[in-house]
């Protein structure tokens, strides 16, 4: 089974290009203009056993924010398409990462219900340009697109740096989790019949 997409989204702030393969090995080709979001959609990519390509362009010099969240909603788009009917997939993701003084845990339904839910330590620091904010900007536009549920909650950590790279390596892992095939399931995983 070919569980690969590719998406592209071209506007006036930004032009976003992603090439998902939910079955790979975890090998990333990301250049997003943005040094540390690249670190972290790496992080995601290798925990998460994906092969990425992503290309973005984007109005860096207005701000972040643009390229940040058009990035998230191609990603999504792209996990819906290779998800389209969602069938014999596990659907649930759960794990836990340490990074050094930071603990974050992220669990996953892939439900076409799309809802965040987003916590992080109230006395973190923000040391760069990326940070927790616009993190956020850029799950909130995955799950959404990408129709699924996603809780997201650092419990501790001081470091920036070490809270979101447990996020996004645990969020790696729980897409991961919830995107494998069961051939115990058939059809959707739900009471419903459908997802």
């Amino acid at each position: 089974m070919d569980r690969q997409a590719s998406v592209s989204r071209k506007t006036k702030e930004t032009e976003i290009f992603v090439r998902f393969d939910l079955d790979g090995s975890g090998k990333g080709d990301i250049s997003t203009g943005i040094p540390f979001f690249d670190h972290m959609l790496t992080a995601f990519t290798v925990h998460g056993f994906f092969d990425l390509k992503i290309s973005a362009k984007g109005d860096l010099d207005v701000d972040y924010h643009h390229t940040i969240e058009d990035v998230g909603l191609v990603l999504g788009q792209a996990l819906s398409k290779v998800l389209e009917n969602k069938t014999r997939i596990v659907r649930f993701g759960d794990s836990c990462v340490p990074m050094d003084e930071a603990l974050s845990r992220v669990t996953i339904d892939l439900s076409n219900r799309p809802y965040l839910v987003y916590n992080f330590p109230a006395d973190l620091k923000v040391i760069g340009k990326f940070d927790a904010f616009l993190a956020k900007e850029f799950f909130q536009s995955f799950c959404v697109q990408g129709a699924f549920n996603l809780h997201i909650n650092s419990y501790y950590g001081v470091n920036e740096h070490h809270v979101l790279e447990s996020i996004f390596k645990a969020f790696g892992r729980s897409l991961h989790m919830a995107t494998r095939i069961d051939e115990n399931i058939c059809g959707a995983l739900s009471s419903k019949g459908t997802l």
